[in-house]
């Protein structure tokens, strides 16, 4: 007969090993020391445990991997270590709820060598074999992402049983202008909320799709980063920003974060709010080598906190984002924004792509160098 200590210790055994998922990516990320400047992947691999915590937001993963990327450069071994974090299995307390929390963002991630892979879930999901399975075969064969989230993806290869973070998966979502709809399709059972902590049991068998953000956890709810949410939504706040939109961003000059002419009026009549949409393409930025050429936003309102990237499609990305959660533009320009990050977004990784960027938006001949770059101790963002 087992004693209580035994059976207690077998389920902290257990648990500890489910628990223990957000260290599995760190090995192979720590390993591309040999990429990007010293120390940055040591710092990418620091930075993977947060991102797979329980209580974490689900895209925050996704950017991290975006990160990795326009960080360390797009060699295979980058690439390989980076699909792995998107596909690895995010913390999960069957004690205090039912299904996990997946990224319900479209524009994540903006990696298209990244795009069509669908995460690990915890065995102890309902339908948990169908979705391993999906993942360990999208990593070989990435599934078409095609205007698709992570959660559209998993739902499209028949696995349904989770909450959704971001813009609402395409499976149910009404209304992806709101995030608080109910998801169309989500069933009776989809009410329960990664904050509350259900009791054992109480919704294991759960056959939830995918619920409204509203229902994820307030840690996912108080979410920081930049594309969590829909990059055509203007958020509720924006009414305001939009009454100043002709003000804009007064010229900068700083040799660290950069040099902006200040606001410019798009030549198209396109209204976007307080900011302006162009980018800049730069030698050596924030220290980078020699001959090694970045994209990124030239407002410092829509770079700030960004990393320059090698992937253009990461910054047009930034750049739709703000736009519809920051700089109060109107619904058309954010479209237009949109139109031009499908068009351009896999396009060459020159200064051609930042240029047709800049035209497709009402800013033709914009300089792509005004920090006539590389200078020694250029960030290139605020």
């Amino acid at each position: 007969m087992y004693t209580k200590a035994t059976i207690i210790s077998a389920i902290l055994a257990v648990a500890e090993a489910r628990f223990a998922q957000e260290q599995i990516p760190v090995a192979d990320i720590s390993a591309l020391s040999n990429f990007g400047n010293p120390g940055e992947a040591a710092t990418l691999a620091g930075s993977v445990p947060g991102v797979l915590l329980a209580a974490a937001d689900p895209c925050d993963k996704l950017t991290l991997a975006d990160n990795i990327v326009s960080t360390l450069g797009n060699d295979a071994q980058v690439i390989a270590a980076a699909q792995n974090l998107v596909a690895a299995e995010q913390n999960f307390n069957p004690f205090a709820v039912s299904v996990p929390n997946i990224c319900g963002d479209a524009t994540l991630p903006a990696t298209e060598e990244l795009r069509g892979i669908v995460p690990l879930v915890d065995p102890a999901v309902t339908g948990s074999d169908t979705e391993n399975a999906n993942s360990e075969t999208s990593l070989a064969t990435p599934f078409d992402a095609t205007g698709l989230s992570v959660a559209d993806v998993m739902i499209a290869q028949g696995f349904s049983n989770f909450t959704v973070n971001g813009a609402a998966a395409a499976a149910g979502d009404a209304n992806a202008g709101s995030d608080n709809n109910a998801d169309a399709s989500a069933t009776a059972t989809a009410a329960p909320a990664t904050s509350s902590a259900a009791k054992c049991g109480g919704n294991a068998k759960s056959t939830a799709t995918t619920a409204a953000p509203a229902a994820t956890s307030a840690a996912a709810s108080d979410d920081t980063s930049d594309n969590s949410d829909d990059a055509g939504n203007a958020d509720a706040g924006n009414a305001d920003a939009g009454a100043s939109a002709q003000a804009g961003a007064g010229a900068v000059t700083d040799a660290v974060t950069g040099n902006f002419p200040g606001f410019q009026a798009s030549s198209l009549g396109l209204d976007f709010g307080t900011c302006t949409p162009t980018v800049k393409f730069e030698e050596s930025l924030n220290g980078r080598k020699a001959g090694e050429f970045t994209f990124q936003a030239q407002d410092p309102v829509v770079n700030k906190g960004q990393q320059e990237a090698l992937n253009p499609n990461i910054i047009f990305n930034r750049i739709c984002d703000q736009l519809g959660n920051v700089c109060g533009a109107a619904d058309d320009a954010v479209t237009a924004c949109q139109s031009a990050q499908a068009d351009l977004g896999s396009g060459a990784k020159d200064a051609s792509t930042a240029d047709a960027w800049n035209t497709a938006l009402g800013f033709d001949g914009v300089d792509i160098n005004p920090d006539n770059a590389p200078q020694a101790g250029l960030i290139g963002h605020t």
